[in-house]
């Protein structure tokens, strides 16, 4: 997929952050836009911005956990725009917590989102996209899809499932010659508000040093990236057809670490956790 215009693209967790960001790219690269969250208010404001810059727009409250709402929003994007080529899976929440203290509710919730929604996303718009001709899945994992991080466990599972799950994906979409391929996605660091709405167990107290707001300040400073930059690095990362695409320096750094010490960048995450919890 060499060009966006005239496409038609889908995409989850369009409130703020990449989603918005996502969507504001390929207004502006000509594509046509259909948009979900369950942030209306920012998605309100999103589809503002998408409709100034010329684009046809439709847009919907969609929870991603929920299989039946996802399956009728592809059928309904479809039905409104006349076809779709693309699904950005870009939804999702994060979970501080430790894997011997979390709940299970909790548990549950970032898996339905992070996981199943993507599952649910890919799966109902596969054969949609598959009949466009020209399709692409985009799905996005993480860094923690990349190495694992104390304190994140919950959500190092979902990021990972989410990088098994696409990368078979994409095999499977080659080997039997279909018109779609697909994209995993690892952001580092990224300026959006993902922490502030993160949830936090009181089981993280003992990894920090038992202040969770201040850890939660001092994780913020080291996202350097902001989302506009990383919409672009997606978007290239499509036109160039990329298995997988990393987000940020910090991105970079952290695929390096784990190809190079795959047991011992433990040992390093350790010692960063540490050394924050001291702060």
């Amino acid at each position: 997929m060499k060009s966006f215009a005239n496409k038609v693209a889908a995409i989850t967790g369009a409130g703020s952050g990449i989603g918005r960001a996502l969507a504001y790219e390929l207004c502006a690269a000509g594509a046509e836009v259909a948009l979900c969250d369950v942030n209306e208010d920012g998605l309100e404001q999103t589809v503002a911005r998408c409709r100034e810059l010329g684009a046809k727009v439709t847009h919907a409250r969609v929870d991603v956990a929920d299989r039946e709402a996802v399956y009728a929003w592809a059928d309904r994007v479809v039905a409104d725009h006349g076809r779709v080529n693309l699904i950005f899976n870009n939804a999702g929440v994060a979970l501080g917590c430790t894997l011997e203290g979390v709940d299970y509710d909790d548990f549950e919730w970032i898996m339905n989102i992070n996981f199943w929604g993507v599952v649910y996303g890919t799966k109902a718009f596969l054969p949609h996209l598959r009949a466009s001709g020209d399709g692409h899945v985009i799905n996005t994992s993480s860094v923690f899809g990349l190495i694992a991080v104390a304190g994140n466990g919950t959500y190092n599972a979902t990021k990972f499932a989410v990088r098994g799950f696409t990368e078979a994906l994409r095999q499977e979409l080659e080997i039997t010659g279909a018109p779609v391929s697909a994209t995993c996605v690892h952001p580092g660091g990224i300026k959006t508000n993902i922490v502030k709405a993160a949830r936090y167990h009181e089981s993280t107290a003992a990894l920090v040093g038992g202040d969770i707001e201040a850890n939660k300040v001092n994780f913020e400073k080291s996202f350097i990236t902001k989302p506009e930059t990383a919409a672009k690095v997606i978007l290239d990362a499509v036109r160039r057809n990329r298995r997988r695409v990393l987000v940020g320096p910090d991105a970079r750094v952290i695929d390096w670490v784990q190809r190079t010490l795959p047991s011992a960048y433990q040992y390093l995450s350790m010692a960063v956790a540490r050394r924050q919890g001291k702060r």
